[in-house]
Parts: structure tokens; sequence; C-alpha cells
């Protein structure tokens, strides 16, 4: 395995006042150092950017075989640094996901969600464990790291693909939400199996309650500073400014977490859902939410990008290839694992919720892709632990694996299942609603401008003139559209209209909620209401 990478070496390295003149000289040397491998790697990435295109397959994939012939060139410079992962990468990662997350579609699609990242993930996490430690003979601590870091999935592959090859929007909000909160899970297990090996025990209550103060203190702290960040985002009129705040925001909020000994990844994504859904919409113009999505996306692809190319350069396969059976008994165990907790779960979820499609299941299946976050947690492992290499390996080969073989396959098997076929009725109807949100919310932005007195009053209405023409031809063309969908013209096209009912009786199931909890109308009246509201529900095709 290599050592510590040079971005940590560096931080390492940093003098204090009145050190040695030597040891300043050292570390400065290292800092350009440092410079002509991120241009290396910026290089090379870029390069991997156009053969995928070209290929057809997925850039993560790409990254890391394209990380694998330069181990041997850098891996004594540069390497997967576990403490830069968890405290800058992941918090990164979890925010963008986080901001960029309907509550509305997540809320609809809850209950999967909190199968897969709460009892799923638990029952995977045992499965491996059990499998490991008696396929492989060790104790239960290693078993159960080794459990609780390959349970965990990381889908960023598979979002990926579902950009390429459009997917139903339920399945996607499933898979988008599964990893939200199956990372911070996995941070929050990982660390109590810790605890267990540092105390040398822990009572099953005892861990439940470590495990609720911890999970539950998260959401606490990520409420607290989601909700303080708005008023100050609100005043800020400066967009760059307002991208600051949210960049100490995600950080700020992951390192408070931590130090107050509850989940930072939690707080992360609670703090990040809050400002995605209520902070965002509060801005006063349209190109400062452009700018803030914007730089989150590029924040998101280019940690992506230096993480998975990383990943390809920390993996030796000669290593790899000395315990090639070990490793296939891993692959095998989290695998089986998978199928049990996404089957199984999901199979009983007809009994209080829509069914999820067998072939919905089968992308889930395939698309349980290992990645950043099994690789730190693995590095993050004490040094004092007992096979300690031993584990690292077996994660290190399950990760190779999963981002080439299952990286691979996966766009093959979601276009072989035929998830979503789009009519070209459908497809029409899809860029009129495009053309029409667009044009409303060039009005809107009209009406703003207005408002602040940047137009004159004559540009304003000649402009919104032309807008208000478009509008008016989309939503004459979309009327005729859905009046032959009610008269049964278009056969075999339900989901467009489906999607918008679907959305209208989540508005009244919310409100009617609301109301029953500010005490405005009485229980008795209000549960009926619900379940007739979820029964229509459960009518409507999958969107």
């Amino acid at each position: 395995m290599t050592g510590v990478s040079a971005i940590g070496s560096i931080v390492a390295q940093q003098p204090s006042l009145g050190s040695n003149p030597a040891t300043n000289s050292e570390a400065a040397g290292a800092i350009p150092e440092l410079v002509i491998i991120s241009i290396v790697l910026l290089l090379i990435a870029t390069v991997v950017a156009l053969a995928t295109q070209r290929l057809r397959i997925p850039y993560v994939t790409g990254l890391v075989l394209a990380g694998l012939p330069i181990t041997e060139v850098l891996s004594r410079r540069i390497g997967l640094d576990p403490s830069l992962v968890l405290n800058l990468f992941l918090p990164i990662l979890i925010f963008e996901a986080a901001i960029n997350t309907d509550i509305s579609r997540l809320r609809s699609t809850f209950k999967p969600i909190a199968l897969l990242a709460g009892p799923g993930s638990i029952v995977s996490s045992g499965i491996i464990a059990v499998l490991v430690k008696f396929g492989l003979g060790l104790d239960w601590i290693p078993a159960l790291l080794i459990g609780v870091i390959l349970a965990n999935t990381d889908t960023v592959s598979m979002i990926a693909v579902f950009k390429e090859i459009r997917v139903p929007s339920r399945l996607s909000t499933i898979v988008e939400g599964e990893t939200l909160f199956n990372d911070a899970a996995a941070l929050v297990s990982f660390n109590l199996i810790l605890v267990v090996y540092a105390t040398g025990s822990l009572t099953v209550v005892g861990g439940l309650k470590e495990l609720l103060v911890v999970t539950l203190g998260g959401g606490l702290v990520g409420v607290i500073l989601g909700y303080l960040i708005l008023p100050i985002f609100v005043r800020l009129n400066d967009p760059l400014s307002s991208l600051l705040l949210t960049v100490a925001l995600a950080l700020g909020t992951f390192q408070i977490g931590q130090f107050l000994g509850v989940s930072g990844a939690v707080a992360v994504v609670i703090a990040g859902l809050i400002f995605g859904n209520l902070g965002l919409s509060r801005s006063t113009s349209a190109s400062d939410r452009i700018t803030l999505l914007s730089f989150w996306e590029y924040a998101g692809f280019g940690v992506n990008t230096f993480i998975f190319l990383l990943i390809g350069i920390e993996i030796n396969p000669l290593t790899l290839w000395r315990i090639l059976p070990s490793i296939l008994f891993v692959i095998f165990a989290y695998q089986l694992a998978r199928i049990l907790s996404v089957y199984l779960l999901l199979g009983g979820l007809r009994w209080f919720d829509r069914p999820i499609p067998l072939r919905w299941q089968h992308v889930m299946f395939l698309g349980n892709i290992k990645g950043s976050l099994s690789m730190a947690l693995a590095l993050s492992i004490p040094l004092a632990l007992t096979g300690r290499d031993n584990i690292i390996a077996l994660v290190f080969g399950a990760v190779l694996f999963s981002l080439v073989g299952q990286g691979l396959s996966l766009p093959w098997l979601v276009k072989r299942l035929k998830i979503s076929r789009v009519s070209d009725v459908l497809q029409e109807a899809g860029h009129l609603q495009v053309q029409l949100i667009a044009c409303k919310a060039a009005q809107d932005e009209l009406d703003s401008l207005l408002k602040s007195g940047v137009l004159p009053k004559s540009v304003y209405e000649e402009l919104r003139a032309s807008y208000q023409a478009r509008v008016a031809q989309s939503e004459r063309m979309l009327r005729d559209f859905y009046n032959q969908h009610q008269a049964g013209q278009v056969e075999g096209d339900r989901s467009g209209l489906d999607r918008i009912r679907r959305r209208l009786l989540l508005a009244e199931k919310g409100a009617v909620s609301d109301a029953l909890r500010k005490r405005i109308v009485p229980e008795d009246l209000v549960e009926p209401y619900i379940k007739d509201l979820d029964e229509k529900l459960l009518t409507l095709e999958d969107d």
C-alpha cells in the first residue's frame, strides 16, 4: 500500500514561527512539486474525459483504470489521504448532492430510501461480517469493519449513467436518497465499531443510545446551522460572497458536528437540504442561483475527478493479485448481502407503499458500486488494529472490481432492461413543458427588473409580450395533449399526466398534514382524507 499523500505531507510539514530555515525551505520546495503533480493529474483527467466519451464508458471507471498504470510513478509522492477525504472531499460531495435534492420528491420516496439506508445497511453489514468472519477466519472487529465499509454504496457512477440514459425520476430519487443517507449511516456505524474496539465492550442498550445521540445530534446541528444561515444569505446581494458562505456552511457544519461528538455527515445532509430547498428560492436573482449551483456542480465534479484518479493510483494490482481468492470471497459476500437487502426488503414494500418494479431492483443491485468513502474508511482504521493491512487490501480489491466490473456493465443493463421508453408524443410534451417553465421564469425575472427600475416600462411590455406569446402557444398545445390523454387517444402515455397528479396529491397531503399539526382541523377528519390520498397515489404510474 502507498504512503501518505503529498497534500497530507505538506500540511504536516507547515513550519511554526521561529522554526528551522531548512525546514521552511523543504516545505516551500514541496509546494511546486504538488502543483506540478496536480497539473499532470488534471491533464490525465482531461484525456480520460475525451476517451470515455468516445468509448461510451463511465467517466469515474475510466479515471480508476487510468490511475492503475501510473501507480509506480506517483505512488511515493501522492495517494489517497483519508483525513483529506473525510474532512474536505466528503462534505463537499454530500452538500452538493443535498442542495440539488428536492425535499418534496424525497418525501414521496422516503419509505424505500429509509429501508435501504437504514435496515438495508444494517442487514448488509451483518451478512458481510458473518461471511468474512467464518469464511476468512478474521476476528469480529475486522469483520465488522469490512461489513460496514462494503455495505456503503457510492453511486456516483450510477448517477452518471442516469444522466446519459433517461430513467424514471422515482428510481433516480431513491438512488440519490440512499446515497445521501447511506454515507452518513456508514460513518456513524464505523465510528461505533471503533468505540467498541477502543473500550473493549459496549452493551446493546449503550450502542443504541450512542447511535441515537450521534444521529439525532447531527440532525439537530444541521437544522440549527441550516436555518441560521438563511437570513444571512438573504441579506447578501453579492453572489461571490454568497458562494463563500455556502462553502463555510458545508465545511463548517461537518467540523462542528465532529467537534461536538455527533455525526458531521448527518449534519451536512440536513443543512444542505434546508439551504437547497429554502435558501436558494429566496435569492432575488436567477443569475445568482445559477452561479451557486454551477459552482457546486463544478466542485463536485472536480472532487470526484481527483478522488477516483487517486483511487487508481492508490491500488497496487500486484498486491491484490497475491490475495485474489480472498478478494473474490469478499466480493461474493457483499454481492450476496446486497441481493438479500434489496430483493427481500423492497419485496415487502408493497404492504405499505408503492411497490418497486423488479427491473428497478436489478439496477439497484448492480449499482451497488463502492468508491471513495469505502477506501477512506479503510485507510482510517487504527494502526494498532491487528490485520489492518489485510483489511485495506481486501477493501481495495472489492472497490476496484465494483468500479470496473459493475461500472462498465451498469449502462448495458439499464439499456437492456428498457426501464424508461419515451414515446414521441411524450417527448414533444416534455419539450413544451421545458419551454413553458423557461418562459414563465423569464417573465418573473422581467417583473423583478421592472420593479427594481432596471427596465423602462415600454421595453418591459415589449419583452413580456413576446414571452407571453410563447407561453400561450405552449399552454394551448399542452392542453390539447392532456385532452387527448383524458379521452384515451394517447394509449400507454400516462406517466406525464400522472407526474403532475402526484405533485398535486402530495401538495394536498402536505397542506392537510400541516393543518393537523397546527391543530386547525381535527384528527378524525384528516386520517380518512390522507388515507384516500394515499390510495390515489398508489394507483398512479411510476414516473
